[in-house]
């Protein structure tokens, strides 16, 4: 049976979003979490392969203690086991030190897996390198952005958009792959898997000390990331009114932003060269 293991991040709503100026961080105590809309993907795709393959599926996620409730839901989805990783000594830590602390936990709760799942990425951050600095902690290989997964015997092969071209991988276990969210549509918890989660859920809390994290080497302290400001960037937009007959004001626009206009639609637009915009009534 495969041992998959699927990292999970509760974030804070979309809808609230409160920043912390003086540190950069954000107030995550003051808004309502919810399971990160990726690493519901992760998820969908272990469940997946957990159907097609059989499986076992564990889910770790790193957080304040109210975060067992993403957990929780991950259970009612088809998880079979979670882990929670709390401690005040972890908060603030940036990707670095994330991708170190959970690569602890994994070798210490989980050292036999198979397949590591994460999502693409986090709203709160959006990164995108926890998942890829796991597999280098972790010393495996690793892909990011898979839409398509499939599995024969040690082999995982992994299916991917890149550049307008669809790109196959096959890498040996074990191995890290991050979810995109543009396939593994999440499925609802039922009523039975809430209730099988609640009531019969396996979740493991663990502090730092659990997993073996040396003082200094966990949390905001030993991120080497530092946060300079933090604003909310403003749009300016200006008003142009060209006036005259129709072929007359193309022209202008093609001269005034033929440049940007060339980058919007991929195509030199060097309408100088060309008559196309030739306004008969000059001729008169």
């Amino acid at each position: 049976m495969l041992k998959l293991l699927v990292c999970i991040k509760q974030v804070p709503m979309v809808t609230e979003l409160p920043w912390d100026a003086a540190t950069g961080s954000l107030k995550r105590y003051m808004a309502e979490g919810m399971m990160n809309p990726a690493c519901k993907h992760a998820l969908e795709a272990a469940v997946q392969i957990k159907s097609l393959y059989g499986a076992h599926i564990t889910v770790l996620s790193m957080g304040p203690p109210a975060a067992e409730e993403v957990l929780r839901e991950a259970l009612a989805m088809g998880a079979d086991r979670g882990v929670l990783l709390t401690d005040p000594r972890m908060a603030g830590a940036d990707t670095l030190i994330t991708s170190h602390t959970l690569a602890m936990a994994i070798r210490k709760q989980c050292p036999d897996f198979d397949l590591i799942l994460c999502g693409s990425c986090t709203s709160d951050s959006e990164t995108a390198q926890v998942g890829p600095q796991i597999a280098e902690a972790l010393d495996i290989a690793g892909a990011a952005y898979a839409a398509h997964i499939a599995i024969e015997g040690r082999t995982v092969q992994v299916q991917r958009e890149c550049d307008d071209f669809l790109e196959t991988l096959e890498m040996e276990m074990p191995a890290l792959v991050t979810i995109a969210t543009t396939g593994h549509h999440p499925r609802y918890a039922s009523l039975p898997g809430l209730q099988n989660a609640f009531e019969c859920g396996d979740i493991a809390v663990l502090d730092a000390d659990a997993i073996g994290l040396e003082p200094g080497t966990s949390g905001m302290k030993a991120s080497p990331t530092r946060i300079l400001d933090v604003y909310t960037p403003t749009a300016g937009k200006t008003n142009v009114i060209l006036k005259g007959a129709a072929p007359k004001m193309a022209q202008t626009l093609f001269e005034r932003f033929g440049d940007r206009l060339s980058g919007a639609m991929a195509k030199d637009l060097k309408t100088h060269e060309h008559d196309d915009f030739h306004d008969e009534s000059d001729d008169e």
